[in-house]
């Protein structure tokens, strides 16, 4: 959190069980006092590491670029990263990226921003403050960044494809609302083929967002258009319901395969199918996922990539009971 990259080789790393509690992290890396692990990247070969750039987030919208190849030689120590420019800025995030990618910054007021890796150039230097990426009110706090694929398509094409998306799942049974792009020229209606269609379901993401109160859904990647960095961006959720659906927690990537863990304040914890989740429009408040007390709220939310086995399954019924 304090901006300062630390380098640890996998096979140090002790080997234990889901249910184990692992090492303490201060035992093998010298943290200081206060410091928290912001991100944690398994690191490509060696001869991949030219090809990657690196793109670090604060969690007052600063972002900044730099070659995965400049921290190539990280002492026991640690390295410096990155410097803030703002009293209490501390590191969002961390991920690799290639200049085919996008940025996706999510803001907790509700407001997102998606901007092409390009609009931020490759710093030289690690020890740098980097850029703006989203304008942030004094409250405000960017509490997730991510990179998606960087797809060319039109506004009309991507209205279109949403439009044949939500029809295909409405025919297969599901409930949902039509999506339509908010607040975006979409001009004449476009017509896609077969082929198109096809290349534009194969690279669509799906983000999931989540806020306090536990209300969520997924949102298609082509619903949030580019837009220029450092700006306000657009809505990520239904802004003006944030006093019934609380702020936003969270905001990432996600696959049909995928669950998610959300943790509340009050100490409940609940596993949930991504697929069970809504598909809806990025402006929209979303459904309940967390059906939260009075005055209880989510604090938490990961996404658990591999399905729970029946051993695992059954551990956490008993648990439950």
């Amino acid at each position: 959190s304090r901006g300062i990259v630390y380098k640890e080789k996998v096979w140090r790393l002790p080997i234990g069980t889901p249910q184990s509690r692992g090492k303490f992290l201060r035992n093998m890396l010298p943290l200081e006092e206060g410091d928290r692990i912001t991100a944690i990247l398994p690191l490509p070969d060696e001869e991949e590491w030219g090809k990657l750039d690196v793109m670090f987030a604060t969690t007052r919208g600063t972002v900044r670029r730099n070659k995965l190849s400049d921290f190539a030689d990280v002492k026991r120590n640690g390295k410096i990263a990155m410097k803030f420019d703002e009293e209490g800025d501390a590191i969002l995030a961390v991920e690799t990226c290639t200049e085919n990618d996008d940025v996706l910054l999510i803001a907790d007021s509700g407001q997102c921003i998606r901007f092409p890796v390009t609009d931020v150039r490759v710093f030289k230097g690690r020890d740098s403050q980097g850029v703006r990426g989203i304008a942030l009110g004094e409250t405000e706090r960017a509490i997730s960044m991510a990179i998606l694929e960087h797809v060319e398509a039109s506004p009309a094409e991507r209205a279109a494809y949403l439009k044949q998306a939500t029809a295909e799942r409405r025919a297969a049974g599901g409930d949902e609302d039509e999506i339509a792009l908010t607040n975006e020229e979409v001009g004449e209606e476009a017509q896609l083929s077969p082929e198109r269609y096809e290349e534009l379901r194969a690279r669509e993401q799906f983000v999931l967002t989540v806020t306090e109160l536990g209300y969520g859904k997924r949102s298609s990647s082509y619903d949030f258009r580019l837009t220029g960095r450092g700006g306000k961006g657009i809505r990520a959720t239904d802004v003006s319901k944030v006093g019934e659906i609380g702020r936003l927690i969270a905001g990432f990537p996600v696959g049909g395969g995928d669950q998610i863990m959300l943790v509340s304040d009050g100490g409940q914890v609940i596993r949930v199918p991504v697929d069970g989740i809504r598909i809806a429009s990025r402006a929209t408040k979303g459904v309940t996922i967390f059906n939260t007390a009075e005055s209880e709220k989510v604090v938490s939310v990961e996404r658990i990539s591999e399905p729970q086995g029946e051993d695992e399954e059954e551990a956490a019924a008993d648990g439950a009971e």
